[in-house]
């Protein structure tokens, strides 16, 4: 059976430049970056060609890369690195976990935190975050791009106020990352989180860009790994992965890749909207060029979700970490919409390895499928749901 994987939101697959890249460093180079010796000094300079390749990819200084885990490390870093007792720290209603429950343990822990909200399309009023401002706000963590819908934040704006108001500002880019050009200068950011896995690299490693003068206080304790800021003996196959992963995003970036998704992306939009009674979420926003966010009225979106898997294409209803949840989707909520059409709703993602074939595939699949759970649901029958 053919499968096919619109999936890429969650997890990409790895490039094979990458995993050639990544393989020698299990193996032949396998020498202990703080080592002084040859094997040592090998792998430490192939964490600093990565290092400067993360680099690139963002417009920072190598000195400026702290590799990590991943992105959930990466934020967390971000927030309690930066963050006292006593703090006010600003955020929006439609963070990815990694940053709304660290943000709720800040909470936890004596600090002040307001979630400002989005309008229809997910996105924040610069205006809302000013208004938000206190005299002791440290931190502000404003996500580049959602994961759900792709909606892009105005953070240009978001860092400007955030420097006048003598605040931190750290965004999550890890959806952003290789979709839309990044410079950290522009955007007047402070930290910056981006996964491996979201860009074709391998899960378990990402990296938190920190700008050169920001006061950051570690959560390991160890060594004086990444300049004490990350203790812990590097994962140097992953490290290097990344670089790669890194370099190939830059790479598309300027080949112009992120607009090809884009034009698959929105031809997969026009067939689905043919289907009716379906909407997209946030249509009205920016957006990267490979997610979009599709209600389908009357329908589960996890019986959908399964059906297509059935048939083999997969995608989801949303976030990958809140797999198994029974709540609608926070984001989709705080978008306004109705808990069963957020319920309805599914996230299709495109990635690098993703063709107009793969396109044609779902846009004969998703119909019929959508026409048969439709027939099936004695609520749809009695009273179709309008737009």
């Amino acid at each position: 059976m053919r499968r096919v994987y619109l999936d890429n939101s969650a997890t990409t697959p790895m490039l094979p430049e990458v995993l050639a890249a990544m393989q020698p460093y299990f193996s032949d180079h396998f020498g202990n970056a703080s080592s002084i010796h040859h094997h040592g000094q090998e792998t430490r300079a192939a964490v600093e060609r990565a290092r400067s390749a993360v680099a690139a990819l963002l417009g920072a200084q190598p000195s400026e890369i702290v590799f990590t885990s991943g992105g959930t490390e990466a934020d967390n870093l971000a927030i309690f690195g930066t963050m006292q007792a006593g703090d006010h720290l600003i955020s929006s209603t439609v963070e990815h976990h990694a940053v709304l429950n660290a943000c709720k343990r800040l909470e936890d822990t004596g600090c002040d935190v307001t979630f400002v909200p989005v309008d229809r399309s997910g996105r924040i009023d610069p205006e809302d975050v000013k208004r938000a401002l206190r005299s002791n706000t440290r931190l502000i963590s404003v996500m580049m791009a959602n994961n759900e819908t792709g909606a892009l934040q105005p953070v240009d704006e978001i860092g400007r106020i955030a420097a006048e108001a003598d605040a931190y500002f750290h965004t999550d880019a890890v959806q952003a990352a290789g979709k839309v050009p990044i410079d950290v200068r522009k955007v007047s950011c402070d930290l910056l989180s981006i996964s491996g896995h979201k860009i074709h690299g391998p899960q378990g490693v990402g990296a938190l860009y920190v700008r050169k003068g920001t006061k950051l206080s570690p959560m390991l304790y160890g060594g004086r790994h990444e300049r004490s800021r990350r203790a812990g003996t590097e994962n140097v196959a992953g490290i290097v992965a990344l670089g790669k992963a890194a370099e190939l995003a830059h790479a598309g970036l300027e080949g112009g890749h992120a607009r090809l998704l884009g034009k698959l992306r929105d031809r997969l939009e026009r067939a689905l909207l043919q289907i009716g009674a379906t909407g997209v979420n946030g249509d009205c926003a920016s957006r990267i060029p490979n997610i979009t966010n599709v209600f389908f009225d009357g329908i589960e979106g996890e019986s959908l979700v399964i059906a297509l898997d059935l048939k083999g294409l997969a995608v989801s209803t949303g976030a990958a970490c809140s797999s198994g949840a029974i709540e609608p989707s926070h984001v989709l909520v705080a978008m306004g919409l109705s808990a069963d059409r957020a319920r309805a709703s599914l996230r299709f993602s495109l990635g690098k390895q993703n063709t107009a074939e793969d396109i044609d595939f779902a846009i004969a699949l998703v119909p019929e499928t959508v026409a048969r759970l439709r027939e099936l649901s004695p609520a749809w029958a009695a009273e179709p749901t309008p737009r």
